[in-house]
């Protein structure tokens, strides 16, 4: 049996390109990994059972455990890679918000390779693991690394940057979800409905913010407070119009910024220190325009073998 614990994420910035192609959007998209995570445990399986799950916790009911959940892909795909047959059952403790917009689905997805990994004793080398996570989805591989990076592309690609010091935040979980298409979808139509347009010839390839990496590399939450970003928060934004709510309730409880966290609904707050972020969660909590306020630190490391390993 193995215990993998994996954090969720948050966007510090998230620039949006314009629409390729192929459906997807060119990215700056610098992700920070929390102490806010879950927890996959696997456990072998007698031979011919095949992948099956289980799930813990607030948002349990909302998680699939059928073939379409990402650990239960993770667990297929890395078999599949090596050979061997793909037996486990994976236990999911679920603390990460579903559909939230901190990758939550990812992060298993990420757990769950690295678990089933130890469980079968294949040492993946790492490279092949970040692979195999862009395979199952965009923000699989930083839930491996963790830290901070900056990530291209559709945001598989990763670059770790420098950043000092620990940074605290509060995350305000909102009723039920948001899907990431229809998110994008609604940036591309608030785009045309602009007349700016949406596509790659209209909408430069976004760079990371330099006040932003100066901010993280000094570890100053003021600074970086100044700097965050994301350009899917229109959207998310007109999609469900209450979360505008939230966004200001935390303004007034002291925190230094507030955003929307990646495609939403979760509402991310930076705080100036941790006593900071635990009046904050606690004004916000009892704001009623939240379900629930977790306070929270980071950054912290991807996923890594926590029990059995």
């Amino acid at each position: 049996m193995i215990t993998v614990r994996v954090p969720a994420k948050v966007n510090v910035q998230l620039g949006v390109g314009g629409l390729r192609a192929d459906g997807f959007h060119d990215l700056a998209n610098v992700f920070f990994a929390v102490a806010l995570g879950d927890q996959v445990t696997a456990t072998a399986a007698e031979p011919g059972t095949g992948v099956t799950l289980s799930c813990a916790g607030p948002d349990a009911d909302q998680v699939p455990l059928d073939g379409t959940n990402l650990a239960a892909r993770a667990a297929r795909l890395l078999a599949a890679h090596h050979g061997v047959p793909a037996d486990v059952h994976l236990h999911i403790d679920k603390s990460i918000p579903v559909a939230g917009g901190m990758a939550g689905g990812s992060a298993d997805g990420a757990a769950a390779l690295v678990a089933c990994d130890a469980l079968w004793a294949l040492a993946t080398p790492q490279p092949v693991l970040l692979e195999l996570a862009a395979e199952l989805g965009s923000d699989v591989p930083f839930a491996l690394l963790g830290g901070v990076a900056l990530g291209r592309g559709r945001g598989e690609l990763l670059e770790a940057l420098p950043v000092s010091g620990t940074f605290h935040w509060v995350f305000a979980v909102a009723e039920g979800g948001l899907s990431t298409p229809a998110v994008f979808r609604e940036c591309d139509r608030l785009r045309e409905q602009a007349g700016t347009g949406s596509g790659i010839d209209q909408v430069p390839t976004p760079d990371p913010s330099a006040a932003l990496l100066t901010a993280l590399a000094e570890g100053d939450p003021v600074a970086l407070a100044a700097a965050l970003g994301n350009d899917l928060q229109a959207a998310a934004l007109s999609l469900r119009p209450a979360l505008t709510g939230c966004l200001e309730a935390g303004l007034t409880a002291g925190a230094l910024a507030a955003l929307v966290s990646g495609s939403g609904p979760t509402c991310a707050f930076l705080a100036k220190d941790a006593a900071g972020a635990e009046a904050v969660a606690a004004a916000l909590a009892a704001s009623g325009t939240c379900r629930a306020a977790h306070a929270t630190h980071g950054p912290v490391a991807g996923a890594q073998v926590i029990d059995g390993g």
